[in-house]
């Protein structure tokens, strides 16, 4: 099988642990990207947070963000799909996040909201590297559209407000922590999964030329999506086990051996 598209995650994955892409990674991605193979971050994190990465790849191609919610070109900035919470789900989120007195970040059109700008606001400002807005007019937020919430509070109140949330959120919301102390909430039709099937409507790519690779419970959906799921060396075992490939870890160039094997 010739492979068309590599997805790949970024902390744990495309990143070594001192959050850095190596050289030797940069140059197996270049040797993927020559060879006519398209090549994607799938990530968490808004386009705001992988733009220094992707100067430093130096390649133009679709970036999947907010876990799946988004798909932006990279140079462009067009944005080739979008996902946001339904409006009735947002105003509830919101609204529990107040009754219950946490921290409420919202991302909107790619800008950063927060109901009270603290010291944990201007904290998530250093990982985002976003200027964060107050919310002063909730329903122009919520009509503007909502890409995803994250709370933040200390670990055991967020696990507490998992528990508190059980039965209290339509169907039309899906929330997990990506932090001990960062609950999220997005719409239950997100996944990478389908970010990489849009991506595949987009550019022609049939789900079996796909390669996924990641490291965390998130990738797990592309994992399997794709037409070969890779986990990385430092994967949970669970992870390595539903993959169809194990490639080293994210410290040993994992991404450059699997290319190099592959391609």
């Amino acid at each position: 099988m010739k492979y068309r598209l590599i997805a790949v995650d970024m902390d744990g994955t495309l990143l070594n642990s001192q959050g850095r892409i190596t050289d030797k990674t940069i140059a197996a991605i270049h040797k993927a990207v020559e060879k006519g193979v398209l090549f994607t971050i799938c990530t968490g994190r808004p386009i705001q947070g992988v733009e220094l990465y992707y100067d430093v790849l130096d390649t133009d191609a679709p970036v999947i963000t907010y876990n799946g919610a988004m798909i932006v070109m990279g140079r462009s900035r067009e944005i080739l799909y979008k996902q946001d919470l339904d409006p009735g789900d947002a105003r509830d989120v919101l609204e529990w996040g107040k009754k219950l007195n946490t921290t409420v970040i919202a991302w909107s059109d790619n800008k950063l909201y927060a109901n009270e700008l603290n010291d944990r606001v201007h904290d998530y400002k250093k990982l985002s590297l976003v200027e964060p807005i107050l919310i002063t007019d909730e329903d122009e937020l919520i009509n503007n559209g909502v890409t995803k919430f994250l709370w933040y509070d200390d670990a055991d109140r967020i696990r507490h407000f998992q528990e508190v949330l059980a039965d209290k959120l339509s169907e039309g919301v899906t929330y997990c922590t990506s932090k001990p102390t960062f609950l999220e909430f997005f719409n239950s039709k997100v996944s990478k999964a389908v970010a990489m099937e849009k991506i595949g409507e987009h550019f022609s790519i049939r789900r079996e030329e796909m390669v996924a690779i990641g490291d965390g419970f998130n990738d797990l959906s592309m994992i399997e999506y794709a037409g070969l799921g890779v986990a990385m060396g430092n994967a949970p075992e669970e992870i390595k086990k539903r993959a169809g490939y194990v490639t080293l870890s994210n410290d040993d160039d994992g991404i450059a051996y699997f290319i190099d094997e592959f391609f």
